[in-house]
């Protein structure tokens, strides 16, 4: 076997953050709830003095004909440098063999796509079906796709930016505005989320930027930012506040999620508390009424990666000419 060598721009070109992308990562998380994935704890290289990080992600399903190893550096000095924070290749293993079938030259691409494309799902299943009004923290790449993402399952009108450099948050407020869909910037975070039906923080940050006292009744939250120990988005209030608290996987948030400050900070418990998956394949009832508060905590899962490489080979397959 041949490997399959694809670069970042064959990549951009074929595989889209769409309706499909979102549908794929959604049947991961629901089989990661019905068992049988292999998915071992993310390997992590935290680098502060070079305020950056490397991490390392694989999962194996169940059916799927290969399954992704995947690596992901942060830099986040880069932007300064002009580059973009992330980057990173994933290699793809057939599932019966274990030999390489695909190295996927993404360069972060795809895992820029599966992220947004779990924030979607989690709007999805957690978000009012009317919710019509967005609020973005950050101004970054993952910033402008979740929005998009929001944008493919909820009837989205208004969204509003709020990013630490106002500068920024009002350059993609400007650039993403569009008749259907009205973006603007804040230089308020508490305006921002009072303004939100569904909140996504997007940041790197280590203290919180979004506050326990900002939120009301009907809101669904999404953080994403927490990937990392050190890192914090939401005031531990945040989750004693919420009616329904979901994992993307639990023992990750423990560890490197919104969850692991509320539990230092005592807020929350550390309870059975149900998973994205769970909600999906409706193992756990999901949002129970319009006016109950809802969140997300995404800290990134291996049988994401599997899903969406695998779905890049299957685009490709179907026309390897393109390859």
């Amino acid at each position: 076997m041949t490997p399959l060598i694809l670069s970042e721009a064959q990549l951009r070109a074929r595989i889209p953050l769409d309706v499909a992308a979102i549908d794929v990562v959604e049947a991961g998380f629901a089989r990661l709830a019905e068992g049988g994935v292999v998915m071992p704890p993310v390997l992590s290289m935290h680098l502060p003095q070079l305020n950056g990080e490397v991490d390392v992600k694989t999962a194996y399903v169940p059916g799927l004909q290969g399954f992704a190893l995947k690596i992901s550096p942060g830099f986040f000095d880069n932007p300064g440098r002009g580059l973009p924070s992330t980057s990173g290749l994933m290699v793809v293993l057939d599932a019966v063999t274990g030999r390489v079938r695909a190295v996927l030259l993404d360069n972060g691409y795809l895992t820029d796509i599966r992220t947004a494309a779990a924030g979607g799902v989690a709007a999805r299943h957690l978000a009012r079906a009317d919710a019509t009004r967005a609020a973005i923290f950050g101004a970054g790449m993952q910033a402008r796709l979740q929005l998009q993402a929001l944008r493919l399952v909820r009837p989205l009108t208004h969204a509003v930016i709020w990013a630490r450099d106002p500068a920024r948050a009002q350059a993609m407020a400007s650039e993403l505005d569009q008749p259907g869909c009205r973006v603007t910037a804040t230089a308020d975070p508490a305006e921002a989320a009072a303004q939100a039906d569904i909140i996504v923080t997007t940041t790197p940050a280590t203290q919180p930027i979004l506050q326990a006292a900002w939120l009301r009744p009907g809101q669904h939250i999404t953080a994403m930012g927490s990937d990392q120990p050190g890192k914090n988005e939401l005031h531990p209030d945040c989750l004693s506040r919420a009616d329904l608290y979901v994992a993307d996987r639990l023992s990750q948030t423990r560890l490197m999620g919104e969850l692991r400050a509320a539990l230092v900070a005592g807020t929350m418990p550390d309870g059975d508390h149900p998973e994205l998956g769970q909600i999906i394949a409706r193992q756990h009832p999901c949002r129970q009424s319009q006016g109950q508060i809802t969140i997300a905590d995404l800290t990134g899962t291996g049988v994401q990666d599997t899903a969406i490489a695998t779905h890049a080979l299957a685009a490709f397959s179907k026309d390897p000419d393109d390859a």
